[in-house]
């Protein structure tokens, strides 16, 4: 495939980008024909480069992550009409998405949603939350569904919008303390109020009967979302089913982990070992199971 912008080593950046930090993705999307394996790759590159701006700035102040992202932003917009991307991530998602016909849309509500990040650590509620999420998270669900080919229906955006929720509720649990760290509390404050957990419980890291029973309630939240997700994965073309279930899989075992600990969110992030995701991706892409 000749594209217009991006090189063979534009796209090795995106593949290294993928396999390097998020390896429950990488691995499912090694189930994808090459050619779609190529596009879901870039898409990692698009949304990981700015995530690490916004998460693991280093030397960055404030100032500087507001004017790379909106230089990614420019560069995005321009990329996908008349002007080569300075960035090879950027340079292979606008090819893709001109190759998948994506419109510049959902890309940019995610972008919005990183600069949200900069500014905003709260969340009143649920519905505000999933506002952010509707660009962090569900934007990049609808994305993938564009870059695979999949019916332009409701029922299938709805659904990939769910999945990329789900993933997000999944974080949100599995990186609590982290979060904390960055002055960040994604679970919205109506819930801490019902469990009467307070800001500086989660701030401090203090496990407690009610923080636990918080989380027990975020993560039946986030397995209704994956029980959403999963129903419309039938819709997906063919090549599509197998990988995007396994994705799904692997992800919601970080919670099992987390339900393991007793909920207790602040003894270290939940994760997968390498053993358990091969044996769940041996079932998963060999039987659909």
């Amino acid at each position: 495939m000749n594209y217009r912008w991006a090189t063979e080593s534009d796209f090795a950046e995106c593949r290294r980008l993928h396999r390097a930090y998020g390896t429950t993705y990488y691995l499912a999307s090694l189930g994808f024909p090459p050619a779609v394996r190529r596009r879901v790759d870039a898409l990692y590159g698009f949304v990981r480069v700015p995530d690490e701006w916004v998460d693991n700035p280093g030397d960055l102040t404030l100032a500087d992550r507001i004017s790379h992202l909106d230089n990614w932003r420019s560069e995005l917009l321009a990329g996908l009409g008349d002007i080569r991307p300075r960035h090879p991530a950027l340079r292979a998602f606008c090819d893709v998405a001109r190759e998948a016909g994506l419109t510049p849309e959902e890309p940019l509500r995610f972008i919005e949603a990183m600069r949200q990040d900069l500014t905003v650590g709260r969340y009143a509620t649920y519905d505000d939350l999933e506002l952010y999420m509707r660009g962090s998270a569900a934007a990049v669900g609808l994305m993938m569904c564009e870059l695979l080919g999949a019916p332009e229906t409701e029922s299938a955006k709805s659904a990939a919008m769910a999945l990329g929720r789900a993933m997000q509720l999944t974080n949100f649990l599995r990186d609590v303390a982290e979060d904390a760290a960055r002055g960040r509390i994604y679970l919205p404050r109506e819930d801490l109020d019902a469990f009467g957990v307070s800001e500086w419980q989660v701030l401090s890291g203090v496990a407690t009967p009610e923080t636990r029973r918080l989380v027990e309630f975020e993560i039946a939240r986030a397995r209704r979302l994956y029980d959403e997700a999963r129903a419309g994965i039938p819709l997906l073309p063919g090549f599509a089913r197998r990988p995007v279930l396994l994705a799904a899989v692997l992800y919601s075992r970080i919670l099992d982990r987390i339900e393991a600990s007793g909920c207790e969110v602040y003894a270290g992030r939940a994760r997968t070992t390498r053993t358990e995701k091969l044996a769940v991706a041996a079932r998963v892409l060999l039987l659909g199971a």
